[in-house]
């Protein structure tokens, strides 16, 4: 009897422990109103992360990030915060946010929830840009086209 009630603790804390990390692998919540049918796009999806190359940014003669160019070249960056100033992590997204908005829930295949919380110059139209932790994930990732589940902010 002892071991049988000490099978069925295991399977209540596995089972615990599933219920606890069902959901964003970030731990990030999204809150999908229930009474709003998604939005279904094809569109073009490529990774970036926070390094100088993804996000065109270099080091002064300070050692001080500073945005490499554009009208703003020279001027101070700060590095992994996006242009919502929240700090880029699994699940931000850049896109165009004159189709989506800051605050756009997004269901990725093969990536999973994201939220649109980043802006990027090639951003146009129909693609978006999604955050990896490293390049080498993002260039991994690579260029893919995907059917993408979307949830506008009312």
């Amino acid at each position: 009897m002892n071991a049988l009630t000490d099978k069925i603790a295991r399977g209540s804390i596995l089972l615990s422990s599933l219920i606890l990390l069902s959901g964003c692998a970030t731990g990030r919540k999204y809150r999908i109103p229930r009474n709003q049918k998604p939005e279904i796009v094809r569109m073009e999806t490529t990774g970036y992360c926070k390094c100088g190359k993804c996000c065109g940014w270099e080091r002064n003669w300070k050692f001080q990030p500073v945005i490499a160019y554009g009208p703003t070249k020279g001027k101070p960056k700060a590095v992994g915060i996006t242009a919502s100033n929240t700090v880029a992590d699994w699940g931000t997204i850049a896109a165009d946010t004159r189709y989506y908005p800051f605050g756009t829930i997004m269901y990725i295949p093969d990536y999973g929830w994201g939220r649109v919380e980043d802006i990027g110059g090639a951003i146009k139209g129909m693609h978006i840009d999604l955050y990896f932790p490293s390049h080498r994930k993002a260039l991994e990732w690579g260029r893919e086209w995907k059917t993408v589940k979307i949830w506008k902010p009312r």
